[in-house]
């Protein structure tokens, strides 16, 4: 049996060979992070399980607005993702190619994006919440994982983060678990927000046009990390709490993620 080898790194405007410098440098030492990575599915565009059709590939609310502000400000931004139905023959590489180019036609280009193609079964050390896709996605853009925010909708998003070493930040949605809510130390009501947060601007985010707001929000406008209680809602809950407590064990991921 052949042994799992990695992640693959599909090409993104930087190309294979080096990385191109962001349009102003950032000081180590202040509070911008050197690399902003997302999940694809439930993250950026909307969950299809297996999905390798470019037709089906939906941008998740504010998801444009949300990557270019990390652009605009001069940070690369990255995918990490698991596609397991490459491993168990419900994908094939020119179909994950094809939503890729889909994804990026939407949201814009990507720096780098680092996928696991191997089953839960394998052993592999790329698979989330392994950190191997995060490690291998850092040094293709030769940033240091301390320096690096992993932003994803399920605890094995936030877990991978920190095994790596980076920070993760949470987004939840209807299929995020409370139990791995209440266990991510950031949580944000929205992509947007949840990249406002990590850029460090506490201005408010606007509701989306149509849609009523649903439970507290923090005072800044939609995230914070200060500890409450699990909600105790089944699994597909509409309305994600936006605080979550600190220093309890998130559930493994659910397949076919």
């Amino acid at each position: 049996m052949t042994r799992p080898t990695g992640p693959w790194l599909l090409s993104g405007p930087y190309g294979s060979t080096g990385v191109r410098q962001p349009p102003h440098a950032h000081d180590p030492g202040g509070p911008f992070p050197a690399a902003v990575l997302f999940d694809r599915d439930g993250t950026l565009v909307a969950d299809v399980p297996y999905n390798g059709d470019p037709a089906r590939v939906a941008s998740m609310p504010r998801a444009r607005e949300a990557v270019e502000a990390v652009r605009a400000a001069g940070i690369p931004v990255g995918v990490v993702t698991n596609q397991s139905g490459l491993a168990r023959g419900l994908l094939t590489s020119r179909q994950v190619e094809d939503v890729r180019l889909r994804v990026e036609e939407l949201l814009g280009p990507f720096a780098v994006w680092a996928v696991c193609p191997h089953g839960p079964g394998e052993g592999c050390g790329c698979r989330k919440p392994a950190p191997g896709l995060v490690l291998a996605a850092c040094r293709r853009l030769a940033v240091p994982p301390e320096r690096t925010v992993v932003i994803g909708d399920i605890g094995a998003d936030v877990e991978a983060a920190c095994a790596a070493g980076a920070r993760g930040v949470l987004v939840p949605t209807a299929a995020t678990r409370p139990e791995e809510t209440a266990a991510a130390a950031t949580a944000a009501a929205d992509l947007l927000a949840a990249v406002r947060f990590v850029l460090g601007s506490a201005a408010p985010v606007a509701e989306p046009a149509g849609e009523p707001r649903r439970g507290p929000r923090a005072a800044t406008g939609e995230w914070r990390s200060s500890p409450a209680g699990p909600t105790g809602e089944p699994r597909r809950h509409r309305a994600a709490p936006t605080a979550v407590p600190r220093g309890q064990p998130a559930l493994p991921t659910e397949e076919p993620r």
